[in-house]
């Protein structure tokens, strides 16, 4: 086999190669569905006043140390006992 066409051979399988991975690519990234985007919470931002209004949902944190600023969280859901 001369030389030029090994060349043109070897450029060839790449170029197979290098299609074949672009469609690959392409139907797997069609695959993938959008995470769902998380929902704020309703309880961040409040001050000590309106989280203890919301007392249902929403807890006020005093750090026990003193490092940290109060703030507002919300309670964290109870799980439902089988």
């Amino acid at each position: 086999m001369k030389p030029m066409s090994r060349l043109w051979m070897g450029m060839s399988a790449a170029a197979v190669v290098a299609a074949m991975l672009a469609f690959g690519l392409d139907a797997a990234a069609q695959d993938k569905k959008a995470p769902a985007a998380k929902t704020a919470s309703p309880c961040k931002g409040l001050d000590e006043k309106a989280c203890k209004a919301k007392a249902t949902e929403c807890a006020w944190i005093v750090s026990k140390k003193g490092t940290r600023k109060p703030y507002c969280r919300r309670k964290p859901a109870r799980k439902a006992k089988p």
